[in-house]
């Protein structure tokens, strides 16, 4: 894999750096842990210190920040300060929370006369994360402030056309405070992966990507006995009812579908609308995606940004090629993009029969797969017919009936009557093919913690 900073709107390469050498990682891994051992027994209060820090850094030079997203990865300026916006709230909240949501738990005992029982969560170690270029920032933020804020230290593999970011990233650490090694990026290859995660010195990793990713690292952590979480692909099920506020609706549909250029694993990805309004959705969401504007992602007047590199843009209009192979119809919408740069003409694929194996996937870029439903019944099956299990929504006039509907959606987020997203103060996380484990929020901040059982039992209690 080659670590290099490419334009994905003009193609230039602007940056290559060398991997990391096989000593380079055996000091990352030395150091991380020495800086753990007394990382540990920092305070709450301080750990609270660095990740406020780190927020107010990122506040402060959003604009720095913002710009290193939008070159490398071809993010829009305002989602790139939204990104990073984003990444703040998250150090933010675990300063004013880590400590509470690690408090010890005194357990209840069924004979108080055999003593006291005690929960406690003491962090694990040096931990792997390893995170994909879609979100540079809010990715690796997402893993390192509830860890670094429980008391584990970190070493970074960051997606290869990424590695400025992911440089950044350590500065950023480094300037708020948080001790020399605590955090440490490496361009790392995949050899010195599993050589990373067979340490014992390293007590687990955390991965966000693709499936065939997932699967590795998964069965290289299971072969070390060592705890992962992943988070995975996801095929967001977007089930329109026949009450839903329609105008309001095919705006968040379309805007659900196409932030980040497509380029989201919670973005909608699959349209299903019960058939009573199908024909007026179909007409709407055609319209409102044909006002989308390709183009520079640095202009303010552009709203569909380039995938992030023109290996990824092939790689979906292949599948659309597929797709329409196997009987789908695909609708090209819009003025056409851009000739040059990575992008892929907004398209809309219908008539996706049970059998197109296309049905199943993920499309990774400005793609819409579009499904008549008969009734609220079978938009149900349809939305859990699919190998992911991420997130989704509902759109209704009624909140508790779509409450009700999202109950019966097998995933691990779903919203009413908005498109699946992010907060600092929500867990994040999916099931099936989309992986295991849950970040942020409490959840996530206990990932990687021992739960420790500290009981006090009068000697002369019976076994």
């Amino acid at each position: 894999m080659a670590y290099e900073t490419r334009n994905p709107y003009t193609g230039t390469l602007l940056e290559t750096f060398p991997d990391a050498t096989d000593a380079e990682v055996h000091q990352a891994i030395e150091t991380a842990h020495a800086a753990f051992l007394s990382w540990k027994e920092t305070s709450f209060e301080e750990r609270a210190r660095v990740m406020r820090n780190a927020a107010e850094i990122l506040r402060r030079d959003v604009d720095i920040f913002a710009n290193l997203l939008t070159v490398e990865m071809g993010k829009l300026v305002p989602e790139a300060k939204a990104e990073v916006a984003l990444s703040a709230d998250i150090f933010d909240y675990y300063a004013n929370n880590a400590e509470a949501l690690l408090a010890p738990e005194k357990l209840p005992v069924a004979d108080p006369n055999e003593g006291d029982a005690v929960l406690s969560a003491e962090p694990l170690g040096v931990l792997l994360a390893i995170e994909p270029w879609n979100f540079p920032f809010y990715q690796v933020v997402r893993i390192a402030a509830p860890q670094l804020s429980a008391g584990n230290t970190m070493l970074l593999k960051h997606a290869s056309n990424v590695p400025q970011a992911a440089a950044a990233f350590e500065k950023l650490m480094l300037d708020a405070g948080l001790p020399q090694g605590a955090f440490k990026n490496l361009y790392a290859t995949r050899s010195q992966i599993e050589t990373i995660i067979g340490d014992p010195r390293v007590h687990g990793v955390a991965l966000t990507g693709s499936e065939g990713a997932g699967s590795v690292i998964a069965s290289q952590a299971g072969k070390a006995l060592k705890k992962s979480t992943l988070e995975l692909g996801g095929a967001d099920a977007f089930v329109v009812l026949a009450d839903a506020e329609m105008e309001k609706t095919i705006k968040w549909a379309v805007f659900g579908r196409h932030w980040n250029g497509g380029q989201v694993c919670v973005s909608s990805k699959r349209m299903i609308i019960v058939d009573d309004v199908y024909d007026q959705f179909l007409e709407g969401y055609t319209a409102g995606v044909a006002k989308l504007n390709a183009g520079d992602p640095l202009d303010p007047t552009t709203t569909l940004a380039p995938l992030s590199s023109e290996a990824a843009a092939e790689e979906i209009k292949d599948k659309i090629r597929q797709a329409v192979s196997c009987g789908a119809t695909a609708t090209e919408v819009g003025p056409r993009v851009p000739n040059s740069g990575a992008f892929v003409q907004p398209t809309i694929l219908t008539d996706i029969s049970e059998d197109n194996p296309a049905r199943y996937w993920e499309f990774f870029g400005p793609v819409s797969m579009l499904f008549r439903a008969k009734d609220e019944a079978d938009a149900v099956r349809i939305a859990n017919d699919s190998p992911f299990g991420l997130g989704g929504s509902v759109f209704t006039a009624d909140p508790k009936h779509g409450a009700e509907i999202a109950k019966q959606i097998s995933t691990g987020m779903v919203f009413v009557n908005h498109p699946t997203m992010a907060k600092a103060d929500l867990p994040f996380g999916g099931i099936g093919r989309s992986g295991y484990g849950r970040e942020l929020v409490g959840l996530g901040i206990k990932e990687f913690v021992n739960h420790k059982l500290i009981s006090v039992v009068d000697i002369d209690a019976p076994f």
